[in-house]
């Protein structure tokens, strides 16, 4: 009778590398592994939400506000006048407060490109929600107004109110605002940074404790904008009033610069966007064909050289570079054919001066007289006769 193997089979193990002998015969696995499972990825689209009214559309009333100015201007529905910066309105806390996270939300505007932004939902009395014809969102680097304009849509000056408030002015662009009555604690720039980072990216901000004054510069002047309305009257962390203006301008000639270089930095990166890459590897050197090509014609047969900048783009009559000679050869070419022809049609170059000068007074040269002298053709004229004289010099008649 047959004896039956029970030994179970055994898998193959890789042994680590100190405990393997040299020639000691190491265990393998011909078994192919089964293939992996693919992963598919799902994208899940959120749906984006309504607005939502702030406040109660029943609650709000067409009331004339109380007396803040010596005017009622019928066409604004507001008072004019008098004192800007008027006692009730500076004390007076605002009736809402934007929440972003919850009050966001598509609108009728998101059907219309270039449409504004809502001014009462940006002071969170907004009673519309999703009917409203302005958006309910955040302004970002995509949004993109006409200088005499806000993102509200409202027309602005040439020059700033003389408190600093109002829409602002088209003159100059204006990304900070200033921030005044903040009530003074040892936490008072963590509580300005967190309370107006809601309203866009922030560039750099600077509080003054002593003072209870902060000065916030947004990256983008619509999210300035908006935060101004939204902050206006509002209270941080305590129970004061906020006067919110816009800043005027940093007289810190380092600031200067900066806004300067900035501005630039801008243009150049929007003229980057509107070419093409090839060209603008090409201009900025970026390109292996264009490195080469520079090697090859910045070296002018000399090997190892390679003109620097100020020669190789060079462009004049003088220019090493013979792609910066072009255009200027011709046309100086041409100056010396004007300047150096004489009457005979001969020209020079630096040589004996032609034997025709030039006439001190005068509007044309002595190549131009040449010229005209030879032009010249004899043209025969008629006799005058003499006019008669006597008494009837003036006498005709219609037969004549």
């Amino acid at each position: 009778m047959a004896e039956v193997d029970t030994m179970p089979e055994v898998a193959a193990v890789a042994l680590p590398e100190e405990t393997q002998q040299a020639g000691a015969p190491t265990a393998t696995n011909n078994e192919v592994a089964p293939p992996a499972e693919k992963k598919v990825k799902k994208i899940i689209r959120r749906k984006l939400k309504p607005a939502r009214p702030q406040i109660d559309p029943a609650l709000t009333k067409s009331e004339r506000p109380e007396q803040s100015g010596t005017t009622w201007n019928i066409w604004y529905n507001k008072w004019s006048g008098g004192d800007r910066e008027d006692k009730y309105l500076s004390q007076t806390h605002a009736k809402g407060r934007c929440n972003i996270a919850l009050d966001s939300g598509y609108t009728k505007a998101n059907k219309i490109p270039g449409s504004y932004f809502c001014l009462f939902f940006a002071r969170g009395i907004c009673p519309k929600g999703q009917d409203c014809d302005y958006l309910h969102r955040l302004p970002t680097i995509h949004d993109i107004f006409s200088p005499n304009v806000d993102c509200f849509g409202r027309d602005k000056f040439s020059d700033y109110r003389d408190d600093m408030g109002g829409v602002g002015s088209f003159t100059r662009q204006n990304r900070t605002i200033y921030v005044g009555r903040i009530n003074a604690s040892e936490d008072i720039e963590e509580v300005v940074s967190r309370h107006f980072a809601e309203w866009g990216q922030i560039e750099r901000i600077r509080v003054l404790n002593t003072r209870g004054v902060a000065f916030i510069t947004y990256c983008n002047e619509a999210n300035a904008s908006f935060a101004r309305e939204a902050m206006a009257h509002q209270s941080l962390d305590h129970e004061e009033i906020l006067n919110v203006r816009w800043a005027t301008a940093d007289p810190n000639p380092m600031a200067q610069k900066r806004e300067a270089r900035r501005i630039e930095d801008q243009a150049v990166e929007a003229i980057r966007r509107a070419l093409p890459d090839e060209f603008v590897a090409e201009i900025e050197d970026k390109g292996l064909e264009a490195r080469k090509r520079r090697k090859i014609e910045s070296s002018y047969g000399l090997e190892g050289y390679e003109a620097p900048d100020e020669v190789h783009f060079a462009r004049g009559k003088n220019a090493v570079n013979p792609r910066g000679r072009e255009g200027y050869e011709l046309e100086h070419q041409q100056q010396l054919m004007l300047e150096g022809e004489d009457a005979g049609g001969q020209y020079y170059e630096g040589g004996e001066q032609a034997q025709v000068e030039p006439e001190k007074d005068g509007i044309f040269s002595s190549t131009t007289l040449a010229a005209l002298q030879a032009a010249r053709v004899a043209v025969s004229s008629k006799p005058v006769q003499s006019a008669p004289s006597g008494p009837l010099v003036a006498y005709d008649s219609d037969s004549d």
